[in-house]
């Protein structure tokens, strides 16, 4: 692919997108073409002013031949890939790196640079290109003289709606990656459910991703979660339903309503599809704070052609990771485990049974694994139990607490509520 189309698709998806011109890492140096420096330097003009970026508000701040033409300001949409614009960022800004990394040492030996001053210039260049910051120590620690001595300004992590669980993690926070892990049928997609109605309750922007359910399945059931009712009733509510549940449908309809409750349901996703996605639904809702959820892991499809599954895993895994801390806020991921827990006769799963674990049990932040005894107790009387086990905590302890969960419902409840007096009968 020649540069000259990367920038075409970059600007493009910027016409598309007017968000990406302020969000993305380009600078005007960065384009080869001096036509299209000056079409981002009017966009960004545009973009920095509150205005709307299309080719006529362009065309209105500079001669046409200045940027190529009408015609083409004009076919740059036909270019737009909104999907692959980290993927070309990068692309452009590397190949800028390395034509500038060449003239510096170019000017360095016609001026006889020391080796110091080289190395300087080159770190420079390094971090303007990755766009970091450049901090010391000392720059932070200014900042928390007074802490012990005011209240904490920080901001809490987004409730779990457990106690327990709470206790334990302080809420899932910013930056954060999260794995829930367990074997098929213990609850995965339900506890998901949970956390994205906690945070959609408390005021929070949950961006779910299910490759797996499709959207109508997957509305359904937190539909049945909030309302408490019966998903085999659910089939058929006109036919199956008592007249109270009748009467609370309209009201659980407009609570979830008002949620704010984002649901994708495309399967097949990359990683990079993932993040364009959810970056455009967190730029265009920018006063709410977000928590993006994945079901599941092992069906994000990786980039290019890896043969091996484990591999691909870690580099996904990774890639997740790498985007919770870009976005800063919690990406909650499920998980599938392997079968080695049900050849134990302890069934309770542990870190070592995530499957193609690759990277996973190294990047995520949080690990929690689900576990229902009841589930091989076939024999015996449900319990009701399902147990979170956090074996992993980055940034805290771990530990096993127990909540009740509805099969019938999906709900899951505090252990000491009365879930049988609350369940019956739905």
């Amino acid at each position: 692919m020649s540069y000259e189309f990367a920038e075409k698709s970059i600007l493009g998806a910027m016409f598309e997108e007017n968000y990406l011109i302020l969000d993305s890492h380009m600078q005007a140096r960065f384009f080869q073409g001096h036509v299209h420096q000056t079409i981002y330097t009017v966009m960004r003009e545009l973009a920095q002013e509150g205005k709307p970026v299309d080719y006529i508000t362009v065309l209105t701040r500079r001669e046409p031949s200045e940027l190529g033409g009408v015609n083409y300001v004009y076919g740059l949409k036909r270019f737009a890939n909104v999907i692959r614009f980290d993927e070309y960022e990068e692309m452009i800004i590397d190949q800028w790196k390395k034509q500038e990394t060449a003239r510096i040492l170019h000017q360095a030996i016609e001026q006889d640079w020391s080796g110091d001053d080289v190395v300087h210039v080159l770190e420079e260049l390094d971090e303007l290109n990755n766009g970091r910051e450049v901090t010391i120590l000392s720059e932070y620690l200014v900042t928390q003289f007074e802490r012990p001595f005011l209240p904490d300004q920080t901001k809490p992590g987004i409730s779990t709606g457990l106690v327990d669980l709470d206790k334990i993690l302080n809420g899932f926070q910013d930056c954060e990656y999260i794995v829930v892990a367990g074997r098929p049928s213990m609850g995965k997609t339900d506890v998901l459910n949970h956390l994205a109605l906690q945070a959609s309750k408390d005021g929070h922007m949950p961006i779910v991703f299910s490759l797996e359910m499709n959207r109508k399945t997957m509305i359904d059931r937190m539909i049945a979660s909030t309302g408490e009712y019966n998903r085999l009733r659910m089939r058929d509510p006109y036919k199956y339903f008592t007249e109270p549940q009748k009467d609370r449908w309209t009201p659980t309809l407009n609570h979830l309503n008002g949620g704010g409750i984002h649901i994708n349901d495309k399967s097949g996703m990359t990683v990079r599809e993932i993040k364009a996605k959810a970056r455009y639904i967190i730029k265009t809702n920018p006063t709410k704070r977000s928590i993006i959820f994945i079901d599941y892991l092992q069906i994000i499809r990786p980039e290019g052609n890896v043969h091996n599954q484990t591999v691909a895993i870690g580099q996904i895994s990774n890639e997740l990771k790498a985007m919770a801390k870009e976005f800063d806020c919690p990406v909650v991921v499920l998980s599938q485990l392997s079968r080695a827990s049900e050849m134990r006769h302890d069934k309770h799963p542990v870190m070592s049974d995530l499957r193609d674990s690759g990277n996973i049990e190294q990047d995520a932040d949080v690990i929690a694994l689900l576990h229902r005894e009841d589930y091989y107790e076939r024999g015996k009387a449900p319990t009701n139990l399902l147990e979170i086990d956090i074996a992993k905590h980055r940034n805290g302890p771990t530990g096993t607490i127990k909540t009740i969960y509805s099969k019938e419902t999906g709900k899951l409840y505090n252990f000491d509520e009365n879930y049988y007096k609350r369940g019956e009968n739905k």
